[in-house]
């Protein structure tokens, strides 16, 4: 069993679940539709490739949240092409400066260094949830040989520097896959049936919301010293 794990890092993403109309909201973490939809587009699958998409739904997902960020909403106003008097109000939300480390787990390993070479050299562009929303850096951080838990538990933190400095040690809160009838699962409906665009279709999923499951030490106390704030560090 292996794990590859994929750092997720831009100044906004944004992870709808439950968006509608002039309303798109964020979830405060990667959604599983977003990650497949995001690693779907680096292997160049098309939106109604179904069989594809749902193969890469069975991979087992967890994310751990290094640096949560800031709710940003985006609120403006959009006039009808043909009627320049009717007007639209538009709210959009998306998390600002986050950070999450995001594990896709899966027995076939030669699948994960295919995931791992795509997402190094796309198809597709890449973006977190919008269009609007690229990476920043290196995503993947490559494959590691134990489980998601294991590999999302012991892999160091992932947070940027000022963040790290600010928090010195910090409790960090994992999403892991489970069985939905599992007593204490949380039901979220992000599993993608179909991209495709004339009928978009989601599952629900189990979810086991772990808080404050795992805490890591900063760099600077691993190091045992203090550090400049390095305004690159994210390139």
């Amino acid at each position: 069993m292996s794990t590859l794990l994929l750092r997720f890092a831009a100044p906004l993403q944004a992870w709808g679940a439950d968006s509608k109309f002039n309303r798109r909201g964020t979830e405060r973490e990667p959604t599983k539709s977003g990650v497949i939809g995001f690693l779907a587009a680096a292997l160049g699958i098309r939106r109604d490739e179904v069989g594809r998409i749902q193969e890469l739904a069975k991979l087992k997902f967890g994310v751990r949240i290094d640096q949560p960020g800031e709710l940003l909403r985006d609120y403006h106003t959009a006039a009808h092409p043909e009627d320049k008097k009717l007007k639209f109000v538009t709210e959009r939300y998306y998390l600002a400066d986050a950070i999450f480390l995001v594990g896709l787990e899966s027995e076939d390993e030669a699948l994960l260094r295919q995931l791992d070479a795509a997402v190094n050299s796309p198809t597709f562009p890449l973006f977190f949830g919008r269009r609007s929303c690229p990476p920043v850096g290196r995503v993947s951080l490559g494959i590691r040989a134990v489980p998601l838990a294991e590999a999302l538990t012991k892999e160091a933190w992932q947070a940027a520097p000022w963040y790290e400095k600010k928090c010195k040690e910090a409790p960090i809160r994992l999403t892991l896959a489970c069985d939905s009838e599992r007593p204490g699962a949380v039901r979220r409906r992000d599993l993608p049936v179909s991209f495709a665009q004339t009928h978009r279709k989601y599952t629900f999923r189990g979810v086991d919301d772990r808080a404050d499951a795992v805490t890591v030490q900063n760099r600077q106390s691993r190091a045992g010293q203090a550090t400049e704030h390095d305004a690159f560090a994210e390139l």
